[in-house]
Formats: structure tokens, sequence, C-alpha cells
């Protein structure tokens, strides 16, 4: 039984949802990185799954914000107040002494930015903050045998960024990040509806249609006529705002149109990807095309992403179990075991 003085929590901080590890419990939370505040005093009204209902939908004296942007610190007193909440929903509000609290970072960021998650934590709570890089939680979490002198590659794609690292002996050879994520595809699809159809449709229904018909990869006899009678594409019914007669509408979207808008998106993301295989030494390369890419992150589930990577790659891919929470997961391993992974980690 763990005492409250020994708490230990790993913390997957997330452009979209933040996952909170508890060492000898596991997963405790999975929230989205979602703030609501008053307009006038900064005041914190609700956080997480809470606030993701209001998102476009507060009156004029509430906003609902996210405090991180492309994976990094956009607004740093929320952020502050979001973790102290979520530390306080991990561990109670009673606890006799501060929690060690290990965040996740993209391994992309500055030195300043890294600053500013350590300082956030600290003033949220913790006793000592640690931080460690995104791909190298998600190779921890996808159980890959980081310690051995063999390459590995990790992409994790996520909300705000996505990163991808070669991994060899316990710690990231090479390493790229680009600011595009899920929270860009849901823009692309969002600016398509506009430009295409004139309908103006919100962040939540945009990430609605990312999910229930957005498609990575189609192959070209869907696209066909004959296909389209039988009914195999998948199709959805969108409801917005006109932007020319400013009424309510709705119209049809089939994952062709969903694929034309997200594709640019997952160019930059598997452009990313290719930087890193460019960059990679002969030995670990070889390793590389050997065991295939290991992708994680929420967006690594869109459909056939990885049917798309590996074809533009010709590196075989494939999407981790539970590809969601091995991030989480592996920042909880990672503090549980902190002497072996203590080269690749920053502390305060």
């Amino acid at each position: 039984m763990f005492s409250f003085s020994g708490k230990r929590i790993g913390i997957d901080l997330g452009t979209a949802n933040t996952l909170v590890y508890v060492v000898g419990q596991g997963i405790v939370l999975n929230e989205p990185t979602v703030v609501a505040v008053t307009v006038e005093e900064n005041r914190v009204v609700a956080v997480g799954r809470e606030a993701k209902e209001m998102l476009g939908r507060t009156p004029g004296n509430i906003i609902a914000l996210r405090p991180l942007r492309d994976g990094v610190i956009a607004d740093y007193t929320i952020t502050e107040a979001m973790l102290a909440y979520f530390i306080d929903k991990a561990v109670g509000k009673s606890r006799f002494a501060k929690p060690e609290v290990m965040v996740c970072i993209p391994s992309g960021v500055t030195q300043v930015e890294r600053r500013a998650v350590l300082d956030a934590t600290m003033a949220a709570g913790a006793k000592i903050a640690y931080l460690i890089d995104e791909p190298l939680a998600a190779a921890i979490g996808a159980k890959i045998p980081i310690a051995q002198a063999a390459g590995h590659m990790v992409v994790d794609v996520g909300g705000g960024s996505t990163e991808c690292a070669v991994i060899s002996l316990g710690g990231v050879v090479v390493h790229n990040s680009v600011r595009a994520g899920g929270n860009k595809i849901d823009e692309a699809i969002a600016n398509y509806t506009k430009k295409k159809f004139n309908l103006l449709v919100g962040e939540r229904t945009a990430e609605e249609i990312k999910i229930t018909i957005g498609n990575a990869f189609v192959e070209n006899d869907q696209t066909s006529e004959k296909n389209n009678s039988l009914g195999t594409i998948a199709k959805m019914e969108i409801r917005g705002r006109d932007t020319i007669t400013g009424l309510p509408r709705t119209i049809e979207l089939t994952e062709v149109q969903i694929n034309e808008a997200i594709y640019p998106v997952l160019l930059q993301i598997i452009g990313a990807i290719k930087g890193v295989l460019e960059q990679t030494p002969p030995e670990l390369a070889a390793d590389i095309i050997d065991k295939g890419v290991v992708m994680s992150g929420g967006t690594s589930l869109l459909k056939n992403f990885d049917k798309l990577m590996t074809k533009l790659t010709g590196v075989p891919c494939h999407v981790t179990e539970e590809a969601l929470l091995c991030v989480a997961k592996g920042t909880g391993v990672a503090l549980e075991n902190i002497e072996l992974y203590k080269r690749s980690i920053g502390k305060k």
C-alpha cells in the first residue's frame, strides 16, 4: 500500500489530452487539456472534460481555452492551475508530503520552454519535477527494449505536435519535431468545409468528422463512381452555419473529400519522419527497416495512417497497442525506474 508521502506521478501533458499515471495504481486520469476561465478575473471555472463541453458554447464572461499550443505552454498561469488541479485529483488535496512529478514534453522544445514546464510543475505543488522526452516515453510505454545496441524508431503523433526519434542504448540518437498533429487536421477540415461549401463548423464538429470518416489513404478504386454507387465510401451529415446567409445548414461529406482536405497536413507529418530517416546512421537504418516504425499517440489511430506512411517512406509502419496511453505509461515506468533512465531525464 502506498503512503501519501511516497506518491510519484507521471503526467503526459498533451495539447489535446492530459493523462496522469500514479506509480502503483496505473493511469488514474485521462481528461482533455482544456480550461474554462472568467474573462475579468482570469479565475479557473472548470478543467478537463467539463471545460471541453464548454468549447464554443460559453457566455461572454467565460472563455474555454487550451493552455498548450503545439505541445508547449502558451499560457503559463492557466497551465499551472490546471497541473495543480490534476495533481490534487490524482493524490487527494489532503496530501502530507508533496509528490514527485515527471512530465512528458516534446523533444524539439527550447530550453526556455523546458524551464517553463519545470517551473509550472513546481508551482503546482511538486516536491521534485522531472522532464522526459515524448519519443522516449512512447518507446518505453510501447515495451520497446530501448537499452539494446539496436535502432528503434518511434513516431508519436499527438494533438499539437509530431515527435519522431531513433532510439538506441537508452537515448535519443536522431530526433525531429514538427508542430502539426490532430489539431492541424481538425483545422484543415474546418477550412475545407468553409472554402468548398461556405459552411462554418466548430472545433468539436471538425474533430468528430475526423474520428468518424477521416481516412489517410483512400484506394484509387474507392474514388470511382462505380464504387460510390455501391455505398462503400463512408459518409456523414454535417451541420454548421452558412457563411453567406448566416443560417444553419446541413451538408453531406464523404471520406474521399476529407482525405483531400487533410492530405497536406499528413504530408507535413511524413516529411518530418523522412527527415529523421535521412539523418539516421546506416547501421541503425538497417535495424529500422528490419523492425519497422512504431506509431503512438491519438492521431496515429486515424484510419489507414500506417498504410500511407508505409507507402511514402518505404519502411513498414505499425500502430502500437493502446496508442493513446503509451506515453503516459512510459512516463510512469521511467519514474518507477528512475536510475535506469536518469541520463535521459531533466530534473529540478
